[in-house]
This record gives C-alpha cells, sequence and structure tokens, in this order.
C-alpha cells in the first residue's frame, strides 16, 4: 500500500539538489499507493571514504508536495553539495499502524544517531513480540508503527555481531528472518555508506539499473548462504554480481515499488522474488537467498519494461481517473489486439494455450478476487456459464480464505488483480496452488507476484492505471474474460451463432464506447443535481447487476457518499422501503433477457414515488415515459452490455467528486496497490 523509492548513483556525479528532485520525482509517480505522508532519507556529507557518515531525515505529514516544500524551505541544506556516490531512500505512506504524522512517516530510524534507517511496504504481524524483546534490551520507541522494530532490530544485530567483518547483507538477512508478514524493505546505513540493500516477502520490489556501458550479464545468479556456493558470497565479478562491461564503474540504481517511478530513468528492471535479498557494494549487485528451494530459479533475469513515460502522464486531462475513463476506446482495442480474428471469428489467448486442454477438462471454474476486480468477474459469471457449460464461483478473497473453501485438483482458479499484488488474492492463489488446481492469472502488470506465480494466464494489456479508482482496468479484465468463455466453446456447433455475435459485438465495442464517452456533459448536468445528495441507489439485473455494484464502488470511493447496488429482483425483500421521492435512484434496462422484470421494477419505483433516473437503449420509449431522466446509450450484444453501462457511472463519480471537491486520484484512506490483508 505504501510506495518506496531510492537512488543509488555510484561513481556518477550529482549534486544534492539533482539527487532530491529524483526522489521526489520517484515519490509522485507512487503517491497512488499512500498518500498520508512522506519522507526521504540522504546522506548529511559527500566523503564516502569516511568509515562513518552522517545521515539526514526529512519527513511531512501530508502528501508528497507538503514534503517538497518542506525541504525547499530547509536552509541547512547545501543543494549545491556534489556527491561522486549516494544512497538516497524516499517513501510515501498509507497508514496501518499509528496516525499520519511526521513520527510515524518512514524512513524509520534505529537511533537518534540514525545508524540504520528503513523504508517498508507491508506489516509486521510479529512486530509487538520483537518490540517486547528490543524494549527488554534496553532500545527506546519513539512511533506506533510496526516498521520501527526493524530498524532497531538491525541495530541490535549489528551491536550484538560475532565479528567485525560481517556485511550490510547478512546484517539485513539475519533481521529479515526474524520478521513475519509481508515486507518490501529498503536499508540505508551510516556504518555501511554508499551500500544498499533490499528485500522483499509478499510486496512488490524492483530493481532499476541504468548504465551508459553495456550490462555484463542479462541473467543474475542467486548467492546461497547454506548451499554449494557459500565460498562464493563475498566475490563481486561477473558471474556471482551485475556490474558495467566496461570497467569504468559508472552506474545507478533504483529501486521501487512500481515500474512506474523508474521508467523515465531506465527500462532495464530485475523483478525481485519472495525472500531474495539484493545487496549493492562498490557499485555491484548481487542477489542473496538464503537457502534454494525445490523447483526455483537460480538466477534473475534483466527485463526490459515496454512501458513508455507519456503513459504514465496525465497529458490534457485534469486527473488520471478522467484521462482513464477516457482512455477505454484505445484499451479495449490493446487487450483484444492480436487476440481475436475477427474475419475468422477465432480467439487465440497464447497465455494459456499450453494448459487448454486441463482447462476443458475442468471440474469448476473459480474466479477470486477483491473490489473492481471481484466485479469484472461477477459482469461475465453468467455468460461463461452459459459458454463453458460448467459452475462458475465468483469468489471474495478475503472470505474465501476466511472460509476454508474446499478446492480439488480438477479445479481451475482464476485470480484476477490490476497490481497482480493484491494481499488477499495473492494469499488465495497460494492456498490454491497447494491444493493443487490449476491457477490461472488476469492482470494488468507485467512480472507482478501474480503473474508470475500462477501456471498460466492473460495480461490485459490496458496500460498503466494510476488513478485510485479503477476504471479501464474493469473493462479490460471483463473483455478478457469474455475472450476466454469464447475460446473455451470454439469448438461447439450449438454456440457458433452466438460466438459470432459477441465477436462481432467485441469489433463494434470501440466505438461504442466513444459514443458512450460523449455523453460527458449530460453526466455533468446530472452531477450537478446529485452532488449535494447524501445517498444514491443504483439498480439492475442480469448481465448489468455487477454494473450496479461497481457504480456504488466508484460513487463511495470518490465522492465519501453513501451508494449501493442492489439487485432489482430483491427490490421487494426490503430495498423497496428505501424508495421515496427524496432518494436518488438510478436504473439500468437494456433490452435483454430481463427487460421485462426490470420494467415490473421500474413500475415498483414510481408507484413509490420514486423519480428514477435510466440508462437505457436508444429508442426504449417504454421505460423512458415514467424516467424522471433518461441517458440513452447505444445497442449492443446483450452480454456486452455491462460495458457500455458501467462507462456513464464512471464519469457521474468522477463529476460529483470535482463538484465536492474531492481528491479524484487520491481519495482519502484509500490506496491502489492492496498489498496488506
Amino acid at each position: 500500500m505504501c510506495g518506496i523509492f531510492a537512488y543509488l548513483n555510484f561513481c556518477v556525479p550529482k549534486k544534492r539538489k539533482e539527487i532530491l528532485d529524483k526522489l521526489i520525482k520517484g515519490l509522485q509517480r507512487l503517491e497512488y499507493r499512500g498518500y498520508d505522508s512522506a519522507g526521504i532519507g540522504v546522506d548529511g556529507g559527500n566523503d564516502i571514504e569516511k568509515s562513518e557518515q552522517s545521515t539526514i531525515l526529512i519527513k511531512k505529514r501530508g502528501k508528497v508536495i507538503n514534503l517538497q516544500e518542506e525541504i525547499q524551505g530547509r536552509e541547512d541544506l547545501n543543494f549545491d553539495l556534489e556527491f561522486e556516490t549516494h544512497l538516497g531512500i524516499a517513501h510515501t505512506r498509507w497508514a496501518t499502524h499509528g496516525v499520519p504524522n511526521n513520527v510515524n512517516s518512514h524512513p524509520q530510524r534505529s537511533d537518534s544517531a540514525n545508524e540504520f534507517i528503513v523504508v517498508h511496504n507491508g506489516i509486521i504481524t510479529n512486530y509487538k513480540d520483537i518490540k517486547k524483546f528490543l524494549v527488554g534490551k534496553g532500545f527506546e520507541f519513539e512511533s506506533d508503527t510496526d516498521t520501527e522494530v526493524i530498524a532497531k532490530l538491525l541495530k541490535y544485530m549489528y551491536d550484538t555481531r560475532e565479528n567485525d567483518g560481517i556485511s550490510f547483507r547478512e546484517l539485513v538477512e539475519g533481521t529479515v528472518q526474524q520478521l513475519e508478514g509481508a515486507f518490501a524493505v529498503v536499508f540505508k546505513s551510516t556504518k555501511f555508506p554508499g551500500q544498499a540493500v533490499a528485500s522483499r516477502r509478499g510486496s512488490p520490489l524492483l530493481i532499476g539499473i541504468a548504465s551508459k556501458s553495456k550490462l555484463s550479464t542479462d541473467h543474475i545468479p542467486i548467492l546461497y548462504s547454506k548451499g554449494n556456493n557459500k565460498d562464493a558470497l563475498n566475490s563481486a565479478n561477473s558471474t556471482s554480481s551485475f556490474q558495467p562491461a566496461n570497467g569504468d564503474g559508472q552506474v545507478e540504481y533504483f529501486f521501487a515499488s512500481d515500474a512506474s517511478a523508474i521508467i523515465e530513468h531506465t527500462n532495464r528492471v530485475i523483478f525481485m522474488e519472495d525472500d531474495d535479498v539484493a545487496a549493492v557494494t562498490d557499485g555491484c549487485l548481487s542477489l542473496h537467498r538464503i537457502r534454494r528451494s525445490v523447483d526455483e530459479s537460480s538466477t534473475r533475469q534483466v527485463q526490459t519494461l515496454q512501458m513508455e513515460i507519456q503513459q504514465i502522464m496525465r497529458g490534457n486531462y485534469s486527473t488520471f481517473m478522467q484521462k482513464e475513463i477516457f482512455e477505454q476506446p484505445e484499451s479495449v482495442v490493446n487487450t483484444m489486439r492480436g487476440r481475436i480474428n475477427f474475419e475468422a471469428d477465432t480467439v487465440h489467448l497464447g497465455g494459456l494455450k499450453q494448459h487448454i486442454n486441463e482447462l476443458k477438462r475442468c471440474r469448476r471454474l473459480i474466479f477470486i478476487a477483491c473490489g473492481t476486480s471481484y466485479h469484472s468477474a461477477m459482469a461475465t459469471r453468467q455468460l461463461l456459464e452459459e459458454l463453458t457449460e460448467l459452475p462458475v464461483m465468483v469468489e471474495l478473497a478475503s472470505d474465501f480464505l476466511d472460509r476454508k473453501t474446499p478446492i480439488f485438483r480438477d479445479d481451475v482458479c482464476f485470480f484476477i488483480s490490476q497490481s497482480g499484488e493484491t494481499a488477499d488474492t495473492l494469499m488465495a492463489l497460494r492456498y490454491c496452488k497447494g491444493r493443487g488446481a490449476l491457477t490461472v492469472g488476469i492482470t494488468n502488470v507485467v512480472g507482478s507476484s501474480i503473474s508470475r506465480e500462477t501456471d498460466c494466464g492473460v495480461h490485459i494489456n490496458a496500460g498503466p492505471e494510476i488513478g485510485v479508482a479503477s476504471t479501464k482496468a474493469y473493462t479490460s479484465q471483463f473483455i478478457a474474460l469474455v475472450m476466454f468463455g469464447l475460446m473455451m466453446c470454439e469448438d461447439r456447433i450449438s454456440m457458433q451463432q452466438r460466438r459470432k455475435d459477441i465477436i462481432q459485438g467485441l469489433k463494434e465495442l470501440p466505438d461504442k464506447i466513444k459514443e458512450v464517452l460523449k455523453l460527458d456533459e449530460e453526466v455533468h448536468s446530472l452531477a450537478q443535481e446529485l452532488y449535494q445528495q447524501k445517498s444514491v441507489l443504483i439498480m439492475g439485473r442480469g448481465y448489468n447487476f455487477a454494473t450496479c455494484l461497481e457504480g456504488a464502488l466508484k460513487v463511495k470511493e470518490l465522492t465519501y457518499m453513501h451508494s449501493e447496488g442492489i439487485l432489482a429482483g430483491e427490490l421487494k425483500h426490503g430495498p423497496l422501503a428505501l424508495v421515496d421521492k427524496a432518494m436518488p435512484i438510478i436504473m439500468i434496462i437494456m433490452k435483454d433477457g430481463t427487460y421485462t422484470k426490470c420494467q415490473n421494477a421500474l413500475q415498483q419505483v414510481v408507484a413509490r414515488m420514486g423519480r428514477p433516473i435510466l440508462l437505457c437503449e436508444k429508442g426504449d420509449t417504454m421505460s423512458q415515459k415514467d424516467a424522471h431522466r433518461v441517458m440513452e446509450l447505444p445497442g449492443i450484444v446483450d452480454c456486452l452490455s455491462g460495458i457500455l453501462t458501467v462507462i456513464p457511472l464512471q464519469l457521474l463519480s468522477f463529476h460529483i467528486a470535482v463538484l465536492k471537491g474531492c481528491d479524484v486520484d487520491c481519495p482519502r484512506n484509500l490506496a491502489k496497490s492492496v498489498t496488506v490483508e
């Protein structure tokens, strides 16, 4: 949930202002991950030859802009001071333990001298036990965070070391072995100037490498503390660590929670795996693990990011969310590109090709996700049941784990997550994998934990999504699941006409989305009518029930209004009591198999003095005659209507949030990538 960014320049002279600008810009790129408070840790002086350096901590409650202003106002900082080699670490926080304030902000420190400092994303579940132990050893704590125990435990490890030759990396290895829970951490120490050590377990962390010279290797071997190569740990040659090939030593390293913070500096990255420990010493990067596991890769590949810097810029839009809503005509095309042949009516998902026989022989399909990703599975469940003729379960990951749901070897479990790092979904994946089920990932981030740990999967290719409230990822997840259903029924004669209709609908979809986006001014007018209300109900059924849930979630996330998605078929079983002339009610009525039943619900609302706002197909005069306001949408094949009906609700939540003065891209109390339970 938090954002980590660290920058190490080795033999690349940089002024302090340049270093601080890089750290601040990195945090701004990661601010969607948390924005309660932010902080940085940098060197006090520039004499790297000293056995010990001083460290300056600057921390500030609120957004990164507050930290930037605090830094600019510091008169004790010499911004022109040049550093040949320097490590700076930075953090933007989403509070879990301790209220947002300067003391609870990261980096957290070991002592008043800042000997060891750490930035951390995740939750340490055994921090109370460690804290009790350290208090017994005389340590005093100043914050309410779980993170502070990490820095102080590292200090304790250093103070009680058996020999003076112990390395920074070995100290960190000893420390993280004592931690339980999820974490990504980067450490800096005055005892080991110019060195960086990082580790992860359950939370994402990647390393960017920038060098003018060619890289000495594209694969960095893993070194094991307990294994056959124990004697090789201290070596720093090209076979056991990375360094520039030309020998001049000039190299820059970037550690970050997400690639969006790195892409403007380099596109060469290493995705760290759980329990990896990365160490940079004298400009050489080495990767370590305590012991070797069965079926574990012995190297980490240096990968090339395909992301473009323009994808993470706002352009002419006021917010990232607005940009991402209006990108949907292009993002849905990118999801389908190379996968659907509209001439031959065929669908090819390369990521599932090797497992297609297992998929077709399975006993049931289980879709596991959280939030918006859960709604994308709900939106396509009915179609998948129709096309696959298999039982389809849709599960909230947290509830799925709480119930210890029975899973069998002939089940196929799908794990849907925009970031690919959602903690509950990731834990559910490991639960299912341990029970022998085939696991399939549906993610938007290449190299994410879910994409690496599943047996196969589909990248939705929606492009980077920066706004905390998901928009284009939802519609791309929707389409990816539809394509899976089409692939599963390609050899069924009885399904051929249905397949052709759906594929034709997918072909028309980008133009239909553009048509819906033209309603933006109309939606803005509706937002002006609704933004002072305290509640809104959104009703529908069939293919559009998931749209009601997703629309209500968007209103909650962005506007802080109470909103509820209601299944129209349940109206008589309680929700009808809420209906009166003052309650805003949005009803979705499309010409599908539930059209007549939705008409009944509409009449029930009108009979109770309700004033429904209607989303319906063009020319649907029967529905429109009883509506307070009408928004006409283009018609499309029934199973895809949920994509068109959700877009006005995305726009509505955006406009209401703007009118209420809410922060659209960074809603209060939320963060983009939920990496804690």
